[in-house]
């Protein structure tokens, strides 16, 4: 039995905001939500991960940085060894090299980009701020290959615990480009509620580019609830995990790519 989950990480998980899980049943045709979970710091994250064991995971988080900053600093150029000199910095200290990066590049060409960002519309991934997604990979791209994840086309490790690093807001945008969420309860408005209901229409129906319905069942209501979208998001990653793991047989849908990057899977798609 093989589980599909799809994760909207936190670098700094709380009781008021954790990491959100969605899981479902591996299947051929359409999915079938079967839970939904919340960790509220990275200790719970870690036994989770470490606990896995037949999985396809999809997790919002940057796998790498671009390979111009990598070969700038002169990091290693294989990924697993990245990640791992990666582990020996600071949080600080790597938002001071990306920093220092930024600093010394003219105005509108300061952060480097990896290939996937263009087609994924994602920000890059060494950026500390808004979002802060360079601290996302700090936190948790190492709990997830010491829990012994295979990373297809990076790093093999566990051949049937599967990690894959998907972008939910490249789903949500393909149904629309308006705000469907926000971490502010005054900006949680009926305009983004009603976002979410177009977003949760397309999924269930199998209206987007990825074209794999994804039912709600009864978590549906609390999905549309949740102004902060964590819910949802976890639900998009979750698509992209089925929608990877129906394509098992074909490098999870993978194309060609820098394995020292990394990719977001079939962002290939998002502008069809």
């Amino acid at each position: 039995m093989t589980l599909l989950h799809g994760i909207d990480f936190t670098s700094a998980p709380s009781r008021r905001k954790g990491i959100t899980i969605a899981t479902a049943l591996a299947q051929d045709g359409g999915l079938t939500l079967s839970g939904l979970t919340t960790l509220h710091s990275l200790t719970e994250f870690s036994a989770w991960l470490q606990q896995q064991e037949d999985c396809v995971a999809a997790f919002d988080l940057p796998f790498s940085l671009p390979r111009e900053l990598i070969g700038q600093q002169g990091w290693p150029q294989h990924w697993p060894a990245l990640i791992a000199e990666l582990s020996t910095l600071s949080r600080a200290g790597l938002r001071e090299v990306c920093k220092a990066f930024c600093d010394a590049r003219p105005v509108g060409n300061k952060f480097a980009h990896r290939a996937t960002d263009r087609p994924a519309g994602s920000s890059p991934s060494m950026k500390w701020v808004n979002p802060p997604v360079a601290y996302m990979l700090h936190a948790g791209m190492p709990l997830i290959l010491q829990a012994g994840f295979s990373v297809p086309g990076m790093h093999l490790a566990q051949p049937r615990k599967i990690a894959l690093e998907a972008y939910p807001g490249m789903v949500a945008r393909s149904v629309t480009r308006l705000s469907y969420k926000s971490d502010d309860k005054a900006k949680q408005d009926a305009s983004r509620t009603g976002q979410r209901g177009r977003i949760i229409a397309a999924i269930e129906t199998g209206a987007t580019p990825w074209q794999t319905p994804l039912q709600l069942g009864p978590w549906r209501d609390a999905i549309l609830a949740d102004g902060s979208a964590d819910l949802l998001d976890a639900v998009l990653c979750l698509l992209l995990a089925g929608w990877a793991w129906q394509r098992r047989e074909q490098q999870f849908g993978l194309p060609a790519f820098d394995a020292l990057e990394g990719w977001i899977v079939a962002c290939e798609l998002a502008s069809r």
